[in-house]
Formats: C-alpha cells, structure tokens, sequence
C-alpha cells in the first residue's frame, strides 16, 4: 500500500486528504480495523516514536496516551501500587502484565486528558493490554502487532470500528523531513538524538550532585517524552512514568504551572478523602474522573452544591480544605522535571518545588542561569544542564 486517503485533513471542511510515501515506496503501516484520520495519523507516528525510544533507553515496555499531537501521558511497565491500580481504575483487574502497566501508568495519570486518546505501544499487544484498552474511551492504537486474541478484542470496540494500526518496527524514516505550512515546503534534518545518561551526569550544576539510578530514568523519560510533545513544554515524572505535561504555552512558567498543576492532580488522588469517595454504583469511570477533578479542584462548590452531589454520591463528602490539599501536597518528593528549553526565570524552579521537584534537566544557557541555579540549590535540588532543546512542532 503506497497511499491511504483518508475522509479529511484536520476538519470536514479540508479535502481530499491522504497519507503516501513520497519516494513512491510502501507504507510502513497497516490497518487493521477502522479507518483512522489524519489527526489520528498524527498522534499514531508520533506516539510511536516516543514509545519506540522509551523501549531502547530504558529496557522496559512502553506506552503513550496522545491528544492532538501531544502525549497526555506516557511511562514504562513497571508494577502498579494497590493505590496506583485503584485511581487508575485497574484494581479489578488482577496482576497486569508489564505492558498492560505501562498503558494504566500512561492513561491514569492524566485521565481527563486522556479521554478519547490514541495509544502507541512499544511491544505487541497482549490480551491483558487490550482487555484494558476495550473499557476505555479511546480512537485508536498502533503497535508492532497483536496476540490474535488481542486483536479479536480490540475489534469488538466501538461497534467493530475501532481504528487499529500494525506499523513496521523495522520501518528507518528518510533524514529529512518536510512539511508544507501556506503553500511552502520546509525542510529539515531528523531530530535523531539519542538521549542517554551522558546528558544528565556530565554537566550537574547544582550543589547537590547526588542522581541515583531511579531519578536518571524518570529524566530520561521526561525528555524523551518533551521529544515529541508541542512546544513549550515541561514533563514531571515520578517512578517511571510522567505525571504531568504541560504542553504547547507561549510562556515556559505557564507549562510549569500546567504541568505542575497536573502533578499535583496526580498525587491529591491518592489522598484516603479521595479515594473513599462515595461513588454512586452506577457511576462511570469518566464520571467519576470528571467529579474528582471538580471535588480537588478550586470550583469543588460547583460539585457538592445542594442537588448536584446527590447526582453522584450517595452521601456529600467533606471539603478538602486548601489548607488540607496542601499538606499532603508536601509529602510528594523526588519528583523529576525535565524542560524542552532553558528556564529563564528562577520562578519556574520556585512553582517545580511545590510540587515535589528534586531533580532537573534543562539545557541551559539563559541569561540568568546563575539565578536559576542559586534557586534550584536554595531548594537542595540537583539540576543538570544537557545542552540540548528538545522543540518539536
């Protein structure tokens, strides 16, 4: 197959639309079920690629939760806590198999964002992963392949139109790319970095130079991820997987109050208030992300206002209190940050420490870096300078 057309481009409105290889060679991608979209395209080789260089630096299977060109959550399968598998709604599962935790780990952290994703998966996917994967709201996953009995399963999502894609792990993109943006051709080199320890331990800044082993591989994840998320862009990643991703802000302090924020969301759910909430039996997962996210929010008013809780909740839970909200805040440590570009200000380091930030990899280079740092090693941080920027549109 040297081309697909596609029903449109990013809206109705843009057509004819296609995919092909321009060299007139064969597409490196088959699908198998459904009939994905340009945007899901998108999502499709990007996620790929992330979860691809996720595999080969870390060892481990990954997974990546895309939204309109930006991951919504990506990590590697390691094992889940029992709070973990409960607020990503895993619990009833059993024991998963490394990847189906890798695609929990990637979902659950920012489910509200990953509500309808596109999923990309390092390995062939496997039973435990698409049983997964069926009681999800999601358009699409591409994979190197599929148990047959994974793929029974995945066909039997939405009404048998669930879009499935086989791409060739084998498949060595052309060095250049080009895109044409009003009628004019761009070209450039592949951004084929490879992003190793090598970055993080030559160049440690910081007063603090203590990374172990475990913060080196959520840096990692971190930049890789900001590898292939729109820029600006910062990536908090605690255990093995990004906890918050604040993508595609003007203002780099924006994406770390984004991203932060987020983080923050990750962590207040593991909070007993939290997780004893008293869900109506009938509730569904979505809704129930949707009233957590009000009940830990500032609009949690909105949520427990006479005659709305008794839509959800079987009894009206208590406030959690700013001042409550904060203090569990505090016990969230060793989180790692990784930046796509150099902070410019001391204030991104101020608002990454709220939440739970001891490890940094930024490349450097800003006028103030020693402002920068002074804050970073205000806060006993240990922060790398890489050298590289990692902007990706």
């Amino acid at each position: 197959m040297k081309e697909l057309e596609l029903k449109y481009g990013c809206n109705p409105n843009q057509k004819p639309s296609r995919i092909f290889m321009e060299d007139g060679s064969e597409l490196p991608i088959e699908v198998l079920n459904g009939k994905p979209g340009y945007i899901n395209f998108l999502d499709a080789f990007n996620g790929w690629q992330l979860v691809s260089e996720l595999k080969k630096a870390t060892g481990l299977p990954a997974a990546t939760s895309f939204k309109h060109v930006s991951p919504a959550g990506a990590a590697v399968g390691l094992p889940l806590t029992e709070v973990e598998a409960k607020i990503y709604w895993v619990d009833d599962l059993g024991d998963l198999s490394p990847l189906a935790s890798a695609y929990a780990r990637a979902r659950g952290a920012d489910r509200m964002s990953s509500f309808g994703d596109f999923i990309a998966l390092s390995d062939v996917c496997d039973v435990d992963t698409a049983n997964l994967i069926k009681r999800e709201v999601s358009d699409g996953i591409i994979a190197p392949g599929y148990e047959p009995e994974a793929l029974e399963i995945l066909k039997s999502k939405r009404r048998g139109t669930y879009n499935i894609v086989k791409i060739d792990p084998s498949y060595v993109p052309a060095q250049k790319e080009v895109k044409q943006v009003y009628g004019i051709s761009f070209e450039q080199g592949r951004n084929e970095l490879n992003i190793d320890n090598d970055f993080l331990t030559q160049n440690i800044i910081t007063d603090n130079k203590e990374l172990p082993d475990s913060a080196k591989i959520d840096l990692i994840i971190s930049l890789i991820t900001l590898k292939y998320t729109q820029s600006n862009s910062v990536c908090y990643v605690k255990g093995g997987q990004a906890i918050g991703i604040g993508a595609g802000q003007q203002s780099r302090i924006h994406c770390t109050r984004l991203a932060g924020q987020k983080a923050d969301n990750w962590f207040l759910r593991q909070n007993p208030k939290v997780l004893n909430l008293p869900f109506k039996e009938e509730i569904g997962r979505p809704d129930r992300d949707n009233a957590i996210d009000l009940y830990i929010g500032d609009e949690y008013e909105d949520l427990l206002a006479e005659g709305e809780w008794q839509r959800v909740f079987t009894s009206k839970p208590e406030v959690f209190t700013k001042e409550e909200k904060r203090a569990w805040l505090d016990k969230n440590t060793d989180v790692a940050l990784g930046s796509d570009a150099f902070f410019p200000f001391p204030d991104n380091i101020e608002r990454a420490f709220k939440s739970g930030v001891k490890y940094v990899a930024q490349p450097g280079g800003s006028k103030r870096d020693d402002l920068v740092t002074e804050a970073a090693n205000k806060h006993n941080m240990v922060m790398c300078h890489t050298g590289i920027r990692l902007f990706h549109h």
